[in-house]
């Protein structure tokens, strides 16, 4: 029963906005403005003004606000309130190295406990994104939030409660600004996808090896993609106790 209802997620889109709180919907919509770049690294978020654009009163936003904070999206800073975090290679590589340990781990963990069923749902997921333009066309490459993301979904499939909290809640946000910046690069769509695939068909044969194998590769293929980007202002921000110039992720 369990497996049939990881299935059921897996297939199923992003709950409707109806379906979500107000903190949710915005908590959601000041992160994607934060990992595509709208609000760049060391932003002031002033709450009027975000208040007024996403047209939500001060509890909910502040709210948000505290939950991008645990994050790690966000930083408040004595006397200049919320800003965006910075972020600098050292945490970059750190970030990076921490992802390919713990996607590694759980590709392991889905391999052995996978389903039929779910083996299916995420090859339909899979299907689902080559069907999308940027994909065919090889321009774009970027999930949405939730289990529409195949790395979401990876973490789900573990079965681990503790490695998905870790990978979906503690890191995921930062994960994802990072990746964002890698999506659109020339080439890296198409590879992207088609690691994904074998990743797939790895988790279908019940390899566990290779699939731990497979994802490490990737998270370090990504890692290196983005190193050899200058991002310059764009890449990620640096919060406290990151002291001095802004370290650049590539």
């Amino acid at each position: 029963m369990e497996a049939d209802l990881l299935a059921t997620a897996l297939l199923s889109h992003p709950p409707p906005a109806e379906h979500k709180t107000h903190v949710d919907r915005v908590f959601e919509q000041i992160e994607r403005a934060i990992v595509i770049g709208e609000f760049g690294p060391g932003s002031r978020l002033g709450e009027e003004t975000l208040a007024e654009r996403f047209g939500v009163s001060r509890g909910p936003l502040r709210e948000a606000l505290r939950q991008l904070e645990g994050r790690g999206l966000v930083v408040r800073l004595p006397h200049a309130g919320v800003r965006v975090v910075a972020l600098g290679r050292e945490d970059l590589i750190e970030l990076y190295e921490i992802r390919a340990n713990l996607e590694g781990l759980a590709c392991r963990l889905a391999a052995q406990r996978i389903s039929n069923a779910e083996a299916d749902a995420l090859e339909g997921l899979l299907r689902r994104h080559g069907a999308e333009e940027g994909v065919r066309s090889g321009t774009a490459y970027f999930q949405e939030h939730g289990t529409f993301d195949f790395h979401f979904a990876i973490a789900r499939l573990s079965k681990s409660r503790r490695l998905e909290r870790l990978l979906c809640e503690d890191l995921y946000s930062l994960t994802r600004l990072f990746r964002y910046r890698t999506s659109h690069k020339p080439g890296r769509p198409g590879k992207a996808y088609d690691d994904h695939l074998r990743i797939c068909e790895a988790l279908r044969q019940r390899d566990a090896e290779v699939a731990e194998l497979l994802m490490r590769r990737h998270v370090e293929a990504a890692r290196k993609e983005l190193e050899a980007m200058d991002l310059g202002d764009a890449g990620p921000p640096r919060g406290p106790g990151r002291a001095g110039r802004n370290g650049r992720a590539g």
